[in-house]
């Protein structure tokens, strides 16, 4: 790019602080590094016209863990570290809450239900078994026991008699939410320039040169916050994972109300505008979706559809009206990489499909290291 004075002078020179992604993590950990140093020149670069990775693009879940994820979870982690991961869920929305206001967000309250597939009767009553135990091991984050059984009140097929139901999960509008950190950011006089990828950086004294594919420059300090697209700048070991979603057109009298787990956790679905939307399935291919290129399989779509019909609307047509895909990062721990690179390099990424969860709060955490 050609940039003239004017542009340079404006926009690249005596940057301060860069980050890279404008997602939920990038922009909050904007807002927070404004907030401690007002007078800071603070530019998100952000590689897409909108968001690229799962900011724009998840279901709007505010959710802190179904009981078969908890559970799978103790697997590999020390009770107390499931423990403080899901505090860190709860801790992240109510930070998203305080930022933006409800209203600003479109948060809903409805409960979170998981299902059990006819075929998964030995993981339910597995979990019914453990019910007590999770709400006690869950109950210092809580306040209260979250989870219960529920009838099927929604008349789903297919499914063993009761959803066990976490009644503090939540359900929000991502758009209204995105939107609300982009006016924050306006307000607080960050500079945000789009269909900018950084490709390269380098460390030069007081100073880091950062390459994209439009111009270089020199910024103070680099914060990097490309969750599913990290490893491709740095070398913290990020995986990437495609989500699939597809969302119905308008079904009249909709009554399915809430957020839906099933299947351990690789299928989702929720209410939105009389619709649902429904997503998933990245279990049937681990290998490839293990991808950061955005876009849908026939595979996965079509098994969507089919529980779309067989277990979630029986009995109900309906038809699809919009189809995308979202990049994740997960990793073999489900906490975040939230550190210190060199003198000047940091990064807050690999969120583990909880980013709504805990973006806030991992934006938040990453601008303190500075």
């Amino acid at each position: 790019m050609n940039l003239s004075y004017w542009e340079y002078k404006t926009w690249l020179s005596n940057v301060d602080f860069t980050v890279v992604g404008s997602g939920i993590v990038g922009l909050n950990c904007a807002l927070r590094l404004k907030a401690r140093f007002p007078k800071a020149k603070v530019l998100v670069l952000e590689k897409g016209i909108l968001p690229q990775g799962a900011s724009t693009k998840n279901a709007g879940f505010a959710c802190f863990g179904s009981i078969s994820e908890i559970i799978a979870d103790l697997n590999h982690h020390s009770e107390q570290e499931v423990r403080e991961l899901v505090r860190k869920r709860w801790d992240g929305i109510q930070l998203l809450r305080m930022n933006l206001g409800d209203s600003q967000i479109g948060f809903e309250q409805l409960g979170g239900h998981e299902l059990f597939l006819q075929k998964h009767e030995a993981l339910y009553h597995d979990c019914l078994k453990q019910m007590d135990a999770i709400n006690e091991l869950v109950a210092p984050v809580f306040g209260k026991k979250v989870f219960v059984r529920h009838r099927n009140s929604f008349q789903f097929d297919n499914i063993q008699e009761c959803y066990i139901t976490h009644t503090r999960e939540a359900q929000l509008d991502t758009g209204k939410m995105m939107a609300s950190l982009l006016r924050q950011i306006q307000k607080n006089g960050v500079t945000i320039l789009n269909a900018v990828a950084v490709e390269d950086f380098s460390e030069q004294g007081t100073s880091i040169r950062v390459k994209t594919n439009q111009f270089e420059f020199n910024t103070k300090a680099l914060l990097v916050a490309t969750n599913g697209f990290a490893s491709q700048l740095i070398s913290e070991k990020v995986n990437p994972a495609r989500a699939q979603v597809l969302v119905t057109k308008p079904i009249p009298n909709l009554s399915i109300k809430g957020t839906f787990h099933l299947d351990e956790g690789y299928y989702y679905f929720r209410n939105i505008d009389e619709r649902i939307l429904f997503g998933g399935g990245r279990n049937l291919d681990f290998k490839g979706e293990e991808t950061t290129d955005l876009g849908e399989t026939d595979r996965i779509q079509k098994q969507l559809e089919t529980m779309l019909e067989e277990v979630i609307l029986p009995n109900t047509p309906f038809e699809i009206d919009r189809r995308w895909s979202g990049i994740m990062g997960m990793g073999l721990q489900k906490k975040p990489i939230v550190k210190q690179l060199s003198k000047r390099v940091f990064c807050g990424v690999r969120l583990g499909g909880m980013g709504i969860a805990i973006g806030s709060l991992v934006g938040k955490e990453l601008a303190d290291l500075v």
